[in-house]
């Protein structure tokens, strides 16, 4: 395989993978197997799973960036001061729900520190 150019090599290597099926055998080429985009979507093999998982994360890191760009925006354009404590608080937020909560009543606090305590004045995020 090592001889093979990337691609044919990724080829060859996943087809094995298909063709072991659910194996001990395939397992063990499972672990050897690591970070090359699939040939054969849908078929559940490492090398999927792994594309997969790293394309999902993408774009739940870009969302949250969005989210975020988004918060600060309103908050700018209402006027209202952000300090840079606040500031690297709500860049650095993963939390999808918290962010698009902040999203939402960003255009309704008076004071950037509102957007940090629910309604009955608990706060909304976990810290």
């Amino acid at each position: 395989m090592r001889t093979f150019d990337k691609a044919t090599a990724t080829y060859w290597s996943e087809l094995l993978e298909v063709g072991l099926e659910n194996t001990p055998a395939r397992e063990t080429w499972r672990e050897l197997e690591k970070m090359v985009v699939t040939f054969f979507p849908g078929r559940g093999t490492v090398f999927e799973e792994a594309y997969l998982d790293g394309q999902a994360k993408g774009l739940a890191e870009g969302r949250a960036k969005g989210l975020a760009e988004g918060v600060l925006r309103i908050l700018e354009v209402r006027g209202l001061p952000v300090s840079g404590e606040v500031r690297e608080r709500i860049a650095t937020c993963s939390d999808l729900a918290l962010l698009d909560d902040w999203l939402v009543r960003a255009g309704t606090v008076e004071h950037v520190e509102e957007l940090f305590t629910g309604e009955d004045g608990e706060r909304s995020d976990p810290e």
